[in-house]
């Protein structure tokens, strides 16, 4: 059975943040996600989750500075102690939370990145990736990398999911693992369901929106309910992350998952 996972950074901004995780379990969610923890102490997010019944199911490393551009830390060369130090602050969180995985997002390549500078950032995103791997086992985590569409996040260094499988391959540490996004899949990639059977193994978390304006993924190109059932059918037991923008009020919206035990 699919289980949905409400992205809080997303979906029910109607509330303020530690309100929202009462507004997802009101709707139907039993899990949640977010871009980041760390605005609010463990303590807080902990209590949050609790009150409402909710399992926390993801959420991003530290990407360095956010609101100056940046969207990561991992392939960045010469940023490699501030990773470290951002992948013992996930795993602190993490455990406060108890959280399975987190994310490290790869970051951005400068504008006039050549093939020296790729293949350093390259080099740089192994070596990283592979010690957050080692310090998550310690902690019983998973730790997931993500290809992001270019379209949403010019200059981002992982994009597609054959460098993805790629990356997973050379790092080779098995708790090291896909974090699937059908909505830049399908931008970058398409043909979703052979990339969904090809990579199913190395897969530890799903996301879903609509294609191309990131709404409700009952509106688009994409016909969620096939690949609902392909996932269903290949033995995910994992959460489904919804990670779209609503295109009004978030409950309003929700009528698309009331065959998953979402409620308007």
């Amino acid at each position: 059975m699919i289980r949905l996972a409400a992205n809080l950074s997303m979906l029910f901004t109607e509330h303020d943040f530690l309100d929202r995780f009462a507004a997802a379990a009101e709707a139907g969610f039993r899990g949640v996600e977010y871009l980041f923890p760390y605005a609010h102490p463990p303590e807080a997010l902990r209590a949050a989750l609790t009150d409402a019944g909710l399992e926390q199911v993801l959420f991003n490393l530290p990407p360095g500075d956010w609101e100056g551009g940046e969207r990561g830390l991992a392939s960045l060369p010469g940023r490699e102690a501030e990773f470290r130090d951002s992948v013992v602050e996930a795993l602190r969180y993490a455990e406060a939370l108890g959280c399975p995985r987190v994310h490290a997002m790869a970051g951005l390549l400068p504008a006039d990145a050549d093939g020296e500078a790729r293949a350093a950032h390259h080099a740089t995103y192994v070596a990283n990736l592979r010690f957050a791997a080692r310090e998550a086992a310690k902690a019983g985590r998973e730790v997931l990398i993500e290809p992001i569409n270019t379209r949403d996040m010019p200059g981002f260094f992982l994009s597609r999911q054959a460098q993805a499988m790629a990356v997973l391959e050379e790092v080779g540490e098995p708790n090291l693992g896909l974090q699937f996004d059908l909505y830049h899949c399908q931008i970058m990639d398409g043909d979703l369901s052979r990339h969904l059977e090809r990579q199913f193994e190395a897969i530890g978390h799903v996301q879903i929106a609509g294609v191309p304006e990131r709404h409700e993924p009952d509106v688009g190109e994409v016909h969620y309910p096939a690949l609902f059932a392909r996932l269903e059918a290949l033995g995910y037991a994992g959460w489904v992350g919804c990670e779209y923008r609503p295109a009004g009020a978030t409950r309003a919206g929700l009528g698309w998952g009331q065959g998953f035990g979402l409620r308007l």
